[in-house]
């Protein structure tokens, strides 16, 4: 994978608008998606592995119950890059198509 460039402050503010359910902790996007049942939050995690194995970026995700947290940060950058961006648009597309 080619090196990332972080993302200002800015761009991550404007990658925000587009993601209303996800927010800023540090250097990393979170999100936390309450599946209808344990087995739905098994499932979208198990989509959202393949999407991020396809494209190389892993988000480190706690499931707790129904409760699922989706963290993501390019930590070989050493913050926020386009792939995380992506990676959480590809996520929400998941946890709408489950819905």
């Amino acid at each position: 994978m080619a090196q990332q460039t972080l993302l200002s402050d800015i761009e991550i503010a404007e990658a925000l608008t587009e993601l209303p359910e996800w927010a800023r902790s540090g250097d990393s996007l979170v999100r936390t998606v309450k599946a209808p049942t344990f087995p739905a939050g098994i499932e979208l995690v198990r989509e959202v592995a393949e999407v991020a194995e396809t494209a190389n970026h892993h988000p480190d995700i706690d499931i707790r119950w129904r409760n699922v947290t989706f963290t993501l940060s390019t930590h070989s950058a050493g913050g926020l890059t386009a792939l995380d961006v992506a990676l959480a648009h590809e996520i929400d597309r998941l946890v709408t198509r489950a819905g």
